[in-house]
């Protein structure tokens, strides 16, 4: 049997080059092919130069690989090579359909290891110095899309948290909140948009519960919605 490389599941992180793991990026550099999602920035692509690059990019809307390719792929770049990385935005093993390629690479007994990466909510909170709990205000946070499996209720289930943070939000994050709202949710929550974080491009917009339920600006990069009372604006401290 001919030997077979290993697979390494990386994080990229939110976007910036520079807040990708230093393991993350010390693969990366070493890396012989990377297939990479739409949301790796050309600054994160600098760091392997010696690769071969492989666009497996999925985004809303547009012509993306199919996840059963992706697979296939992954396990024909491990026959050719010995060191092989899937490079994910944010976190692999949160909305990263690492379960799909884990069970793949698997099956066909190939060695695989993951390395996580600063997943958007963490790096939103911080960018917009808004931590995502407060004593007092909010213990509890969940994470969630409303990408489901065919047929299923996209809404049907909004997590009941102090803190509620929607990936892919867009569009999706609208429906949540006139869901929010028509569950008693008060109208005045605070909410936080932000787009394309921790890149140069990054916005940060402060709205209500139910100014969200009213529509968003067209966005022109990957949208990330926060609310809950731990959203509302800190008090700044005298300097």
């Amino acid at each position: 049997m001919p030997a077979v490389g290993k697979v390494y599941l990386v994080g990229a992180g939110p976007g910036a080059a520079d807040l990708i793991t230093v393991r993350g990026a010390r693969l990366l550099g070493e890396a012989d092919v990377v297939l990479y999602d739409a949301l790796v920035t050309p600054e994160m692509l600098a760091l392997c130069p010696q690769a071969e690059l492989i666009s497996v990019g999925k985004r809303a809307g547009q012509r993306s690989a199919a996840q059963d390719f992706i697979n296939q792929q992954l396990i024909e770049c491990a026959h050719r090579h010995a060191r092989v990385v899937r490079l994910k935005g944010g976190d692999p093993m949160l909305f990263g359909r690492a379960d799909e390629e884990l069970s793949a690479l698997e099956a066909a007994g190939i060695d695989v290891e993951v390395v996580p990466g600063i997943t958007t909510a963490v790096a939103a909170s911080a960018a917009a110095k808004q931590p995502l709990t407060k004593r007092g205000v909010a213990r509890s946070v969940a994470f969630f899309t409303s990408s489901t499996a065919p047929g299923e209720d996209d809404l049907s289930g909004i997590p009941s948290t102090d803190t509620l943070v929607q990936y892919m939000g867009g569009r999706e994050a609208i429906a949540t909140a006139q869901r929010l709202l028509a569950q008693g949710r008060r109208a005045d929550t605070p909410v936080l948009v932000l787009e394309n974080v921790s890149r140069p491009d990054q916005r940060i917009e402060r709205i209500t519960l139910a100014q969200l339920a009213h529509g968003l600006d067209t966005p022109h990069g990957p949208v990330l919605v926060m609310l809950g009372e731990a959203m509302a604006m800190r008090t700044r401290q005298p300097g």
